[in-house]
């Protein structure tokens, strides 16, 4: 049986649901309780596989899987060290440049790299160790909350589009690989995993079609709902937001058992007429609910049978929990797992705790994990088994796909233990500055978007004195919000609305791809905003960091800012507000 020895666990509600439960929580155990053993083990097969790669011969490892000689020998590595080499493969080179295995696709990154999304390499075989990791989740939730064999999951669960590199591979997002799979799509019926949305709605690339045809399942089926989820808290707003949208329609159909013109994919629509049949006392419940101005507790109003809504609410999507709370009366929000593109990383062996509170528990099955101290003054990395309880780290991964002692970027808190295995909570990425839903724009990149957007107030004699932003998220979908102090040293010539509305344009085509893909293919984000402040404003804001006891000699201009009374006293400055007029281009061609 599960039994968590770290006392700030709470007591586990039920015994184990099932024997495959048991089975599933045993093995929890024996990872969590051999944690070092199990590292070595991991280091050494990866290192014995890829032995007789490129990447491990050109470090002089000779076949070692010793680990202090791979920690003597292979160098810690972001990703424009690798991009080289994971270009090759890109245009087509096979030989074993990182793995002695093919790789068999690229997962691309929310991370980017010179405006694109990273290429990350993986092998057909990390689709079971992904699978495995799923496959614990259900077991330890069952601990917290019994019964939810009784009912249905509505997740909103999208693809993206997939795109191919010149050398024919398959480049996309982690989860549109794990969705397009036959793990996910032939998976065997679980009562503890049964989901509203068919796999045909999760499958479809529109987003409009697949949100459509998923909330109208979710609609139906509102009485078998036992917990509401999306991958991100983000995700799960949309959602709301589409409902308040297209409420009308979706009660129009469920009354008369049709289903919407709009959606024209012929997949989803054959699912869907085996599942609609004319219900007009759902249609009105729906249409009275919906009509009603106010949407407090919106969820579990519609879906009562809710018991907690599973969803990221972690790292850049804590901004999102006091919507969620208003929307759903305050449910518990569950962060299940951490995982990234280039790995998958740990659990929540706590699912049901505050978002503040979560931390998760690295399997250290699933790859080899080493920490970066954040403390400038620390040197060197530590295993697994020897990080220190409150100190923050950066986490380095070596995979079987061949990543060796890569920095994912991703800064931790260890929190405490299960067993052996340390607990961690997640600080933040490193360098990101702005986030809305899965896309990370960092200092730099919004500083090149700047410059581009102020080449065409030249003309205008007029230049950008000072500017800061912040992730704009009280409205859905969230946006960019951009303030400038602008220095107009003709006042007759100043730029006009429209030239500024343009330059909320050009910065949105500086941003990188997984910006402007959310843009346009998803709709997740909305429209860049400038406002423009009084002259002046920049030195009010330093002044009242000052008071508040900054530094006048080290004090800096925050480029992102998400205090209160900061934004309140950037906002009472504002003389006008401009938005980017039209979409920003995007392709699903991937440049060389």
């Amino acid at each position: 049986m599960f039994m968590a020895v770290d006392s700030s666990l709470p007591s586990p509600l039920a015994a184990p649901a099932s024997d495959k439960d048991a089975k599933a929580l045993q093995f929890i155990e024996e990872m969590t309780k051999n944690v070092d053993s199990v590292q070595q083990r991991v280091l050494r097969e990866i290192l014995s596989r890829n032995a007789e790669t490129e990447y491990l011969k050109r470090f002089s490892l000779n076949g070692s899987t010793d680990r202090e000689t791979f920690k003597s020998r292979i160098p810690v590595v972001t990703y424009e060290d690798l991009q080289p080499d994971i270009q090759r493969v890109a245009d087509g080179d096979k030989s074993p440049i990182f793995s002695a295995h093919p790789i068999s696709e690229f997962l691309t990154s929310s991370g980017t790299s010179a405006g694109e999304r990273k290429l990350m390499p993986t092998i057909h075989e990390e689709l079971d160790r992904r699978q495995l990791l799923y496959s614990l989740l259900m077991p330890v939730m069952n601990l917290y909350v019994p019964g939810l064999d009784k009912g249905k999951g509505l997740y909103f669960l999208f693809v993206k589009a997939s795109t191919k590199t010149p050398g024919g591979l398959l480049a996309r997002p982690v989860l549109t690989s794990y969705y397009n799979s036959d793990h996910f799509k032939t998976r065997p019926y679980d009562p503890f995993n049964v989901y509203t949305s068919p796999n045909e709605a999760i499958l479809c690339l529109d987003s409009f079609q697949s949100m459509y045809a998923q909330m109208l399942c979710g609609l139906i089926m509102r009485d078998d709902v036992l917990r509401v989820g999306a991958v991100f808290a983000s995700g799960l707003l949309r959602a709301i937001h589409f409902l308040q949208i297209n409420w009308k329609e979706l009660a129009h159909d469920i009354g008369n058992g049709t289903l919407n013109p709009k959606v024209t994919d012929a997949s989803v629509r054959e699912c869907m007429r085996k599942i609609l049949k004319p219900n007009p006392e759902l249609a009105e419940f729906i249409s009275n609910e919906c009509s009603e101005e106010n949407w407090e507790r919106i969820i579990v109003r519609i879906w009562p049978n809710t018991k907690y809504l599973d969803v990221i609410v972690t790292g850049a999507m804590a901004q999102y929990i006091p919507t969620l709370e208003y929307y759903s009366g305050g449910l518990p929000m569950a962060c299940t797992m951490y995982a990234s593109s280039e790995c998958y990383f740990g659990l929540n062996l706590n699912p049901m705790c505050k978002p503040s509170e979560v931390a998760y528990t690295i399997m250290p099955n699933m790859a080899y994990f080493e920490f970066l101290p954040t403390e400038s003054s620390a040197s060197g990395l530590v295993d697994l088994s020897d990080v220190e309880l409150c100190k923050e780290y950066e986490l380095i991964i070596t995979t079987y796909a061949g990543l060796c002692r890569y920095r994912v970027g991703d800064i931790l808190r260890v929190t405490g233990f299960h067993n052996a295995a340390p607990q961690f909570y997640f600080v933040r990425r490193k360098n990101v500055l702005l986030s809305i839903e899965s896309d990370k724009t960092d200092e730099a990149e919004l500083q090149n978007a700047i410059e581009n957007a102020s080449l065409l107030l030249k003309e205008f004699n007029t230049s950008v004195v000072e500017y800061t932003s912040y992730a704009d998220t009280k409205r859905i979908p969230g946006h960019y919000v951009i303030y400038w102090e602008l220095l107009a040293k003709d006042s007759a010539n100043a730029p006009t609305d429209d030239v500024l509305n343009q330059c909320c344009l050009q910065m949105e085509e500086s941003l990188n791809s997984v910006y402007r893909q959310s843009r346009v293919a998803d709709n997740s984000i909305g429209p860049l905003e400038i406002r423009v402040v009084q002259n002046s404003t920049f030195e009010e804001l330093m002044d009242y960091a000052i008071s508040r006891g900054a530094s006048i000699n080290q004090y800096k201009v925050p480029r992102c800012v998400s205090f209160t009374p900061m934004l309140e006293l950037l906002d009472s400055r504002v003389v006008s507000k401009h938005f980017s007029p039209c979409l920003p281009h995007w392709t699903t061609e991937r440049r060389r």
